[in-house]
């Protein structure tokens, strides 16, 4: 077992809820409690509905899965996929620069309860994949190499359910193992013309983290170098890396450093709604002659680097659309869930306004984003009048971001938001307080069951 193998399962196998600080309890819970409105809310989606499809079954006696929003139980590697695809769906969930952390919280809520794990155990769990995968993320750079998010997502799945499950560190470094050399997925699924895959893809590393976990624990033994050793990570993509500091070993913790989604939208272009939020103030549509909109390379290479996001046929495309999001914020005044249904989304009377929207990186703001880390999220935008008066905004860190953080009502009501059109106000209510205190149950199964969608 090579040195990172033994470094990610030492620290996997050693973490008590008792050594976590206050602050990383407390985002743990917001970030379960977040993930879980985000769920309910796409539970209706195409794509959670083929993934429910193929989940119905008899469950197996080792280590059956919660199937999220029912008593449905079934292979623990399905329920990860749907529970995923759930959170996964609206891109309302958690951010990273590289990545939706709180896509690995599906694998562990469906098997929360096959561990016999309280709520305790599920936060420690989730800071467990947070810490771990976030590091990998930074760490492994794979998203700027052209690599897909699901590796590190798997990799800190892997280590949050082997935690969960209690696993020892020699199994949990075979599990860490399989899924490294298994499960390293390409970019692709985030270029072009987006579909559902775009949503269904952290789930689909999810699953398979959770299956290679299973595996490691009923005995199965895995390749001894996945990262340093002959064809391993090192050698075949990233070369040679090292893993800041875990915090058992004085190192900081990480799970803060997502940041919570005010709007339904990809990450990067959280700063264009602001932007157009603000400048809808200061100018009518009728009078633009051109909007220029400077960001950095990850945010124009995400949303605004090929044509597709210039005119937008699917809901993943548009969600991932810098020119479609600031065009429909400013005709709106707001961008919500509904906007990127199919009939906003192919709206023709929007395309001349996002024909005047020129997207580009600039060095200045390239330096301005990465400036501090978390990175901090810029955008310059200038509308250019008819008259040739220009007008511009800057947005920096706004409300959602790391150094901008949402605050625990705010994520509760974003919950509510988000649940009550499918459980009702007064259970969503109810659900909000017993999940926004997780770490204060015992019986997990009432609190699944608070979130039956046919109860």
């Amino acid at each position: 077992m090579d040195n990172l193998t033994k470094q990610i399962a030492a620290y996997a196998c050693g973490v008590s809820f008792s050594d976590l600080p206050d602050a990383i309890v407390d985002g743990a819970r917001q970030r379960v409690l977040d993930s879980i409105g985000c769920a309910l809310g796409g539970s209706t989606s195409e794509p959670v509905g083929i993934a429910r499809r193929l989940v119905q079954g008899s469950a197996p006696a080792v280590y059956p899965g919660r199937v999220l929003g029912s008593k449905m139980q079934a292979s623990a590697e399905s329920a990860t996929f749907n529970n995923t695809a759930m959170i996964r769906y609206l891109d309302f969930n958690d951010g990273h620069h590289a990545g939706h952390p709180s896509d690995m919280i599906g694998a562990l809520l469906a098997l929360t309860e096959a561990a016999g794990g309280d709520g305790k155990r599920l936060i420690s769990s989730i800071v467990v994949a947070y810490e771990v995968g976030l590091r990998m993320v930074r760490a492994t750079e794979m998203r700027e190499k052209g690599w897909d998010q699901g590796f590190a997502i798997g990799i800190g799945t892997t280590a949050g359910v082997g935690h969960l499950l209690g696993l020892s560190a020699e199994q949990i470094g075979h599990a860490v193992s399989i899924t490294a050399v298994a499960n390293v997925p390409m970019r692709a699924t985030r270029a072009g013309k987006l579909s559902h895959w775009k949503g269904v893809a952290s789930a689909f590393a999810c699953r398979n983290a959770v299956f290679a976990t299973l595996l490691a624990a009923e005995g199965m033994t895995s390749p001894d170098k996945p990262f340093e050793g002959r064809h391993g990570l090192w050698e075949q993509i990233t070369g040679p890396f090292e893993l800041p500091p875990f915090p058992d070993v004085g190192g900081e913790y990480v799970l803060l450093a997502s940041k919570f989604k005010y709007w339904p939208v990809e990450g990067n272009t959280l700063t264009a709604v602001w932007a157009a939020l603000h400048l809808r103030e200061k100018v009518k549509a009728e009078d633009i002659a051109a909007i220029d909109l400077e960001t950095y390379w990850s945010a124009w290479h995400e949303t605004a680097s090929e044509p597709e996001k210039w005119d937008p046929k699917t809901r993943e495309t548009a969600d991932h659309s810098m020119p479609y999001i600031f065009a429909r914020t400013f005709v709106d005044g707001t961008i919500k869930v509904s906007s990127f249904n199919s009939e906003p989304v192919s709206d023709p009377a929007l395309r001349p306004l996002m024909n005047k929207i020129k997207v580009h990186n600039s060095e200045e703001v390239e330096v301005i984003y990465k400036s501090t880390y978390p990175f901090t999220y810029f955008l310059r935008a200038t509308v250019t009048k008819n008259d040739g008066e220009k007008i511009a905004v800057e947005i920096k860190n706004p409300r959602g971001t790391t150094q901008n953080p949402m605050n625990s009502d705010e994520v509760a009501a974003k919950f509510c938001n988000l649940v009550e059109p499918v459980i009702g106000g007064e259970r969503a209510a109810a659900a909000a307080e017993i999940w926004g205190k997780i770490d204060t149950v015992k019986d997990m199964s009432r609190a699944f069951d608070m979130l039956d969608l046919l109860a």
